[in-house]
């Protein structure tokens, strides 16, 4: 009964369910423009939960296997595939020129479309080695994109239209890390009429909530005098519409609509990067620097934390589902624990270290390493199945898009001045 609750709670969310309606014709929530099963509009997903429309995709696949196409991406960027309609859509850094693009990609054929300058000029002088200067994954509603970069010490979002224009551009805030300069991460999350914008380091920090339209500010909520980096996320947990996030040593809760707190509990560290996320009304979170922790709280304010380890994902997410949290620690290796009580189901030494968050397809999740090395592992709470080991490219930091029956990674290949990046689709040929 919990875990139908859940899915319900999670399907009238996402607006999928009205009087038989299929997902396609109604839409995704506020987004009637977009499929839930055929597009892939922001950072983890049309549900924001690393769930994808359980169609069958590939489970073994290579640089010359299952290959519907790959293209070549110029500069560098941690950005993963934002996918909506016959398009994919990606930002990217070219740190020589300090250039800042949006870029877009046919989704049939990977043909290069557009690219579109946004920023000249202006990066910061230091960022840490594992994060770019295109890190933030776009957010798409189905007319517009939507994107935030950290230059000229300042974070910016910048909206542009399918054809590359831009539409707005807004100065979110002043944002120069002094005691740890490691960049920016966060990416825009929308929410009804609003994107929403995380900027969080030693200065003045807070989440705020721009109109989609004319990019005017509508709320603002403080946060901690703290770096971290973790993207907020909404979930429909215990009755309501949440914005979810880890770090300053606190999981937190907040209203989406007006940033007016609801909740917080004392857990994970100093600095997260990964992304709550929730099964039922239990909602999980971990992290990061300096110390490990991964736990579990009840969404209902009553702050009760069910359980705690001393396991960290730092840069990557976790997957929550059917009752169990699915984790592939920095180090390599990957747990399943019940979500009820943090009971260990089982382990299973792969190999480190990870900054990709995973994706559940068709059953199965698809998790990489840094090394390039994708997993395929049954999401199996009785006991570990490996299904695949896949190697695409030389480094793997983006996380995959998965709709419409294909799959889409950026990965890297060679090191130094070598290094290229490189965009797959991979699929069922027909």
């Amino acid at each position: 009964m919990t875990r139908l609750c859940s899915v319900l709670a999670c399907l009238f969310f996402a607006g999928l369910i009205d009087s038989g309606v299929s997902a396609d014709e109604k839409g995704i929530g506020d987004f009637p423009q977009l499929s839930a099963k055929n597009d892939w509009p922001w950072w983890r997903g049309p549900l924001r939960n690393g769930m994808a429309d359980q169609v069958a995709v590939p489970v073994t696949f290579s640089e010359t296997d299952h290959v519907i196409w790959k293209t070549l991406v110029p500069g560098r960027g941690h950005s993963s595939p934002t996918v909506v309609g016959n398009r994919v859509f990606l930002t990217t850094a070219t740190t020589a020129e300090q250039i800042h693009e949006v870029l877009a990609f046919d989704r049939t054929t990977g043909k290069p479309l557009w690219r579109k300058e946004v920023n000249r000029g202006g990066f910061p002088a230091k960022n840490h080695p594992k994060n770019t200067e295109a890190t933030a994954t776009l957010a798409c509603d189905g007319e517009r994109l939507f994107a935030a970069f950290y230059h000229h010490d300042k974070v910016v979002a910048v909206t542009l239209n399918f054809a590359g224009e831009v539409v707005w551009e807004k100065e979110v805030c002043r944002f120069r890390p002094k005691t740890y300069e490691y960049g920016y991460a966060p990416s825009p999350v929308l929410y009804q009429n609003t994107v929403l914008i995380a900027a969080e380091y030693d200065g003045e920090s807070f989440i705020t909530a721009l109109d989609r339209q004319s990019g005017d500010r509508v709320w603002q909520a403080p946060r901690p005098t703290m770096i971290t980096f973790s993207t907020p996320m909404i979930a429909h947990v215990a009755g309501k519409d949440q914005l979810l996030i880890s770090g300053a040593q606190k999981v937190s809760a907040y209203n989406p609509a007006t940033g007016k707190p609801l909740w917080s509990v004392d857990g994970t560290t100093f600095a997260t990067c990964g992304t709550m996320v929730w099964d039922g009304e239990i909602v999980f979170a971990s992290g990061g620097y300096p110390k490990a922790e991964t736990l579990a709280v009840k969404a209902d304010g009553s702050g009760e934390v069910l359980w705690r380890n001393n396991q960290k994902c730092y840069e990557q997410s976790m997957l929550a589902h059917d009752g169990y949290l699915y984790a592939l620690t920095d180090n390599g290796v990957m747990f399943c624990w019940r979500g009820t009580d943090g009971k260990e189901m089982w382990k299973e030494r792969l190999k480190g270290p990870v900054s990709a968050s995973p994706v559940l397809a068709n059953g199965n999740l698809y998790w990489a390493n840094e090394l390039g090395t994708l997993y395929v592992v049954r999401a199996n709470p009785e006991r570990f199945e490996k299904v695949a080991e896949n190697q695409i490219g030389s480094d793997s930091f983006p996380s995959p898009a998965v709709c419409g029956g294909q799959i889409f990674l950026r990965v890297g290949k060679g090191t130094g001045k070598e290094r290229q990046e490189w965009l797959y689709c991979f699929g069922n040929q027909p």
